[in-house]
């Protein structure tokens, strides 16, 4: 058993970094990334990924086999509830009743950003439904926390927009979901680099989901190894406890006492 796991929907992982699998030269480069990453949740794209929807065609499920990880089927590329709702359904009946899943209902092509009165209808039909829905929102406490009353069993707020590299722009409302949630709290897109997630981990957040980050580096695999060195540090940073910052006045870190030729 993991010391210090994070535990989504009564299941416990090791890994607090999850990934995706888009954008990669090819499943074989995936499969080197994630195992890099050591992320044990892998999030799919039912509508562009083939996981077995598509017979006769390679399936993302032959190089990643749910026996070896947890397989989070997602709906990027939904404008609506009603589609995201008909995509998860089509997700859960491939991976055999599957019910973990990432709802996003996008409002808007260029910047991706959360339609959130559609998420809302969507996810509380999927908890209906019994589906354990793993939501991407926008980093507004209020809605975070109806959509934990709704019965999600994460939030996943952006840090900036999905594939902006943008890092975290409003760590305050991120530290208002965190402190108001007993949810885990994920972020979810605008990750650029390794010290983004480090920071993300030291604010309190539970986990880090990520794609393009990897994916788009010059070096994928290099890339998913450094970004699972950061979540685990910023993780134990979070988990030490910073020294308190002291805009007034520096405070030697040796013995002021007792110096040679001192006063004493």
């Amino acid at each position: 058993m993991h010391a210090d796991p994070l535990v989504i929907a009564g299941k416990s992982y090791g890994s607090r970094l999850l990934v995706g699998t888009g954008k990669y030269r090819d499943f074989a480069q995936t499969r080197e990334a994630i195992d890099a990453s050591g992320a044990e949740i892998i999030t799919v794209a039912i509508r562009r990924t083939n996981i077995g929807q598509e017979p006769g065609q390679p399936s993302l499920l032959e190089v990643l086999p749910p026996d070896q990880f947890t397989i989070l089927p997602n709906t990027a590329g939904c404008y609506t509830a009603e589609d995201a709702i008909r995509t998860l359904r089509l997700g859960r009946e491939l991976l055999d009743g599957h019910a973990l899943c990432k709802l996003e209902v996008l409002g808007d092509p260029q910047t991706l950003f959360p339609n959130m009165p559609e998420t809302l209808k969507a996810a509380a039909t999927l908890v209906k439904d019994g589906f354990q829905v793993m939501v991407y929102c926008s980093d507004d406490p209020i809605q975070a926390r109806m959509l934990e009353d709704i019965g999600c069993v994460a939030v996943m707020p952006l840090a900036s927009l999905i594939g902006s590299g943008m890092g975290i722009l409003n760590p305050w409302n991120l530290k208002l979901i965190i402190d108001q949630s007993k949810l885990p709290v994920l972020v979810d897109a605008g990750v650029g680099t390794a010290s983004d997630a480090a920071i993300a981990m030291e604010l309190g957040c539970d986990g880090v989901l990520m794609n393009t980050a990897i994916a788009a580096a010059r070096e994928p695999v290099l890339m998913a190894g450094a970004m699972r060195k950061a979540v685990e540090a910023g993780r134990e940073a979070f988990r030490a406890g910073r020294m308190p910052r002291k805009t007034y006045a520096a405070t030697p870190s040796s013995p002021s006492g007792g110096l040679i030729g001192g006063r004493t």
